[in-house]
């Protein structure tokens, strides 16, 4: 019971961080599974063992430099989040079904979908706010943002190997204000667009040649007419 439970909470700690940075979360696992110090934190069956091999640590080790580098300059990032938006969602699939393999009831298919929903889900808001740090800050705080990511991406892929409980309760609550933020800000957005539509007919019934206040105007028209 302990064992599926650490497990479940690894993979929500581990597609969690790879919702922020796909290789983080990839290239610790595969390093802790390659380089055990003691008892294996992690045991990878096939496929999933595949991490493991030396020249896949050498590519996600390439492949997280190159990310942590263009992740931090404005208007690039913006470009990377999109490319991102398959990347780390697999990711996050992959590391939920490896890291949930101790539970042999559950489907892959289950594990897959969940890692794939938990790591979208904090991608999507990370893609989301991005532009919003942008604008407010005129690209001076994208590299700030970015560390703050690759250092909780880190973190918590450690915490997700060695407190995997705590990890994925606290993965699960985080990404359960992060959905609850994307939806109200979408709701946001879409007040603010019937609102300026209105304002726009509205202002379209202001008599014309003098000054009067906006009244708006109803205008019936007759059945089938367009």
């Amino acid at each position: 019971m302990i064992e599926a439970l650490g497990g479940i909470g690894a993979a929500f700690g581990l597609a969690g961080s790879a919702g922020l940075n796909a290789y983080i979360p990839l290239l610790i696992v595969a390093v802790a599974a390659r380089y055990p110090l003691a008892d294996p934190l992690l045991k990878l069956s096939a496929p999933y063992d595949i991490l493991t091999n030396p020249w896949i640590i050498i590519l996600l080790s390439v492949l997280l430099i190159i990310e942590m580098l263009v992740d931090k300059i404005p208007a690039v990032d913006t470009l990377n989040d999109g490319i991102q938006t398959f990347i780390r969602p697999a990711a996050g699939a992959v590391l939920f079904a490896a890291s949930a393999n101790v539970i042999t009831d559950i489907s892959p298919v289950i594990t897959l979908a969940a890692g794939l929903l938990v790591a979208g889900g904090v991608h999507t808001t990370k893609a989301v706010t991005r532009p919003m740090i942008t604008a407010a800050t005129a690209g001076t705080g994208n590299w700030a943002v970015s560390i703050v990511e690759d250092v909780v991406a880190f973190f918590t892929s450690i915490l997700a190997l060695l407190l995997p409980i705590i990890t994925g309760i606290a993965a699960a609550v985080a990404l359960f204000f992060a959905v609850r933020l994307y939806r109200r800000r979408r709701k946001k957005k879409g007040l603010c667009f019937i609102k300026n539509r209105v304002t726009v007919q509205v202002s379209l019934a202001r008599p014309q040649g003098f000054d009067a206040p906006i009244i708006p105007i109803l205008r019936s028209k007759p059945l089938g007419s367009v």
